[in-house]
């Protein structure tokens, strides 16, 4: 059984580990905020990542394949969705109820 000190110690030290990992993120990027490199992306990130996202999804679907229905029609009803009200939470949810409704009706749950 090790001794008090020794206890003390190894959780003084996790504590303070933990708290440099959680406060050096902040630290990093506060001088990059200003950079217009990061204002950048920050504007053209969420765009670029959604479309990533729809090529990995749909990298494999065969459209000549009935089971291409499902996301493809989630995908048509998402962006229906979005450039009608512009509204990121009802696109995502209207594109998943789609997808979810498709698939689980056509090839069985």
């Amino acid at each position: 059984m090790p001794d008090t000190g020794y206890a003390v110690a190894a959780v003084l030290v996790a504590a303070a580990v933990t708290w440099a990992l959680r406060a050096l993120p902040f630290a990093a990027l506060a001088p990059l905020r200003a950079s217009g490199t990061v204002q950048y992306l920050s504007t053209r990130m969420p765009a670029g990542v959604m479309v990533i996202l729809v090529v990995y999804c749909l990298h494999d679907v065969e459209v000549t394949q009935a089971r291409a229905l499902a996301p493809l029609a989630a995908l048509a009803v998402t962006v229906w969705l979005h450039v009608r009200w512009r509204n990121a939470l009802l696109s995502i949810l209207g594109g998943t109820l789609t997808h979810v409704a498709l698939a689980s009706t056509l090839f069985g749950a």
